[in-house]
Formats: structure tokens, sequence, C-alpha cells
């Protein structure tokens, strides 16, 4: 009589959380293919669509060649959208488009606001300007809110004014549009029928994408623990890939190599995604980094600018100031994004990301005195609190922007395996089906045989 050894609890407790990988694997399989599919191609969203419209981009410099005042840009602009410019973001590049965010007049007439065809090119088109209403987080209808500003491309040297950004219409806009929509709400918002009762389309389909990844940040960590070997000895062999052996021995080795180089990026994606699925997620992962406000909670207000007593008509001053005084504070080369003031009071809002292969998403931020460029506060990314740099990240650390083309890198190749993840994982569980169906059989013969 065949003698069994007993299982040691690291056996009994790896195989719990083998079963419990497979079936969330299992259950979620198809939605983690859509899914890091599209997020796959989406990682690359923005420049493949600067590679589609390089002339909303890009500019020729002539040698010599100086940018126009950016006061002198925005009257061009206001000229030709017949808007007004809210923000300005100038590049460190001397080779790219100046882009002006432009909030557009509402309840034009018919032609009114349109952009002059002389100056813009055929990717502008003139915006409705009509109010929409959305739902707050907790699906109750919020108050109209105008349409939210356009980009338009100017070229800083001649000040044309190239085309609306935000309009433009090309084959990998589209593209991109479509995997978007796959990604967040598996293409339901395509739908106008509610499918599921009096639920919009786009709610169940960012319900079931959301619920299909937090199974598979689970599967994530599960599939971590049962990755260490029962001999510690044997942890080399979960690193590489036996391409001489046999298929079955190959996919084994792509699901659980690949898995375990891409399970901290596999991680970081799975675990902010859902934020926008669930609000109580969202809420969850905030109170988790110290960071959450709750309803009503009222920030500090910022500083204002200061009106010098006795002198009448102060005058703002240039943009060509505020940046000098920007450079001084964040000596760095980097983008602009400056945000007008609002009124006679109001600050210069000035962010200033850096550029370059490493460089980080985040930016600084400072307030300046729109009179005198006085400092009224700043605020340096890598000063702040851990936990207020991590949750200030939660998008970028999604999408794999956090050190710029360097991760976006690593995220396509991460999203990529997560991709292929569910069909080597199936391919494992089918293989071990037939294996046991055959040891059953082979069983069952050798005890009618006896």
């Amino acid at each position: 009589m065949k003698h069994t050894t007993p299982k040691s609890a690291w056996q009994i407790t790896r195989k719990l959380f083998n079963d419990i990988h497979l079936w969330l694997g299992l259950a979620s399989g198809i939605i983690v293919i859509l899914v890091c599919l599209s997020g796959t191609l989406y990682v690359f969203n923005t420049e493949l669509k600067e590679m589609a419209t390089p002339e909303l981009y890009k500019v020729e410099r002539t040698a010599g060649a100086i940018a126009l005042p950016v006061e002198e840009l925005i009257g061009k602009v206001k000229a030709s959208t017949g808007g007004k410019v809210v923000s300005v973001r100038i590049p460190a590049d001397p080779n790219r488009t100046y882009q002006f965010m432009v909030k557009m007049k509402e309840d034009k007439k018919e032609g009114e606001g349109k952009v002059k065809a002389d100056d813009i090119s055929k990717t502008a088109v003139a915006t409705d300007g009509k109010a929409k209403k959305g739902k707050d987080e907790k699906g109750k209808d919020k108050p109209a809110e105008g349409k939210r500003p356009s980009a338009f491309a100017v070229n800083p040297y001649t000040g044309v004014v190239i085309g609306n950004i935000s309009e433009a219409k090309s084959t990998a806009a589209s593209f991109m549009k479509t995997m978007f929509s796959l990604h967040r709400w598996l293409l339901l918002d395509k739908i106008e029928k509610p499918i599921f009762g009096e639920l919009e389309n786009r709610k169940l389909g960012s319900y079931i994408s959301g619920a299909a990844t937090i199974l598979f940040t689970l599967g994530v960590i599960t599939g971590m623990i049962i990755w260490f070997p029962q001999k510690l000895k044997s942890w080399k062999q979960g690193l590489k890939i036996k391409w001489t052996g046999s298929w079955k021995r190959t996919n084994h080795d792509l699901h659980n190599s690949l898995g375990f180089y891409a399970c901290i990026f596999l991680f970081l994606m799975g675990i902010t995604g859902p934020q926008w699925s669930f609000p109580w997620y969202r809420e969850a992962l905030r109170k988790t980094l110290g960071t959450y406000q709750p309803e009503g909670f009222e920030p500090p207000k910022d500083p204002v600018s200061v009106i010098k007593a006795g002198v009448e008509n102060s005058t703002p001053l240039n943009i060509a100031d505020y940046i000098k005084k920007a450079e001084t504070v964040l000596p760095y080369r980097g983008d602009y994004n400056i945000s007008l003031a609002k009124d006679s009071v109001s600050a210069i809002a000035i962010t200033k990301n850096k550029v370059g292969f490493f460089a980080p998403s985040a930016g600084d931020k400072l307030l300046l005195d729109q009179y005198s460029a006085g400092v009224l506060k700043i605020e340096v990314f890598k000063d702040k609190p851990f936990n207020e740099r991590i949750s200030g990240s939660i998008k970028a650390l999604h999408l794999g922007d956090v050190y710029g083309m360097f991760t976006k890198i690593i995220y396509f190749i991460a999203c990529l395996i997560a991709t292929s993840l569910p069909i080597t994982g199936t391919l494992i569980w089918l293989n071990k089906l037939k294996k046991k169906k055959k040891k059953v059989k082979r069983k069952t013969v050798m005890q009618l045989s006896a």
C-alpha cells in the first residue's frame, strides 16, 4: 500500500492561494485582456496624436527668430477666436508651438465666434457654446457648466493661430478615443439604450472594468505569493524562461517569470484604476494615504495680489516678467503653464514641469503678485510629504508617465505582459485539467484490471 507524505503548512497555504489565483483569473480574464490591451495602446496616446497632426505641435524656427511677446499673441488669439484666453503653455523647446486655453463665448448666434479661415487651419472648428449638465459622485444633477476651454496652437514667431487642438480630427485621435472608451467603459458608452435597468451604460461599463481590475490586483498579490517555490534554493527557476523545453513548460515560464518581473507595475496600475469607477474606492484610497477631505471642506484660500494704496490704475506686469521671476525661484529647464489672473486681485498661477527622458510628470507651482511678481506661494513637489506626493501622482502612476518616456516604455511592456497573463494562465489551467483527467483515467483502468 502506497503511503503519502503529509503536506506541509506551506504546501497547504500555497495550494489555497493557487486556487484563489486561478478563480480570480478565470472570473476576470476576458475583461482584463480588453482593459490591458487598450491600456497598452493608450500609453503613447499623446505621442501618437502629435505624430498624426505635427503641424499643431511643431514649428520651424528660422535662425535668429525671437518669439513675440505673449501679450501680443494673446491679442491675436482673441481676435481669431472671439474667446477669452485663460492660460498659456510655453514650452522649453523653441521648435514647439505655444498653446493657449481659450474660454469660448456662450449663447452665440450662428456663425459668431468662428475662427478666421485665414489664420486657422482646417483642423479648427467653432464651439457650440452649449452648457452641459453632469452628475456628481452620488449621481445627482450638478449645475450646468460651460464648455471646457479649447486649446489653440500658435506659432510664437509669426503669431499665426494654427488650429484648435481640442477639436483636431485624425485617424490616430479617433482610434485613441475608442481605446479610451474600451479601457474605461468597455465601449458600452457607445450604446444609447440602457442595458441594465435605468443604469447608464457608461456607469455599467465603468463598474464592470473597475470590478475586474480589483480582481486582477488580487490576482497579482496571490500570484506573487505562489511564485515563491517550496524550496527557497530553487527561487532562481522563477526568473528564467526555458525556451528549449516543451511548449507547456515555456508557457508556464512565460506566465510565472514575466508576471514576476512586471508585478510591481501591474500592482500600481491595478490599485489606482478603480478610483475612477467607484467613489467609495477613491475615498478609501485617499483615507489610506491620509489626504481625504470630507464633503464641505474648504481649503485655505490662496493669497491675492496687492494693490498699493494711493496708486491708481495699477497695471499688471508682462508675462515675460513673471517667467523671469519663476526662473530665479525654479532654476531648471522646463515647460511653463501660466494661468492668467481672473480679476484685479487674483494671483498669477504658474506651473513648471521639467523636460527630458526621465522628467517627472509632477510640476512645481508658484503664485505671483500680478503687479510686482512677488512670490505669494510656492509648492515644490519634492518637498511635499510622501503621502501627498503619492496622492498627487495617482493618475501618473496609473498612466505610466511618472518619469516621462522612461516609465512610459516600462508601462508599455508591463501592459503587454498583463494582456498575456490571462491567456497563459488559462492554458496552464487547461493543461492541468487534461493531466488530471489522464491520471483519473489511468487509475480507473488499473482498478478495473486488478
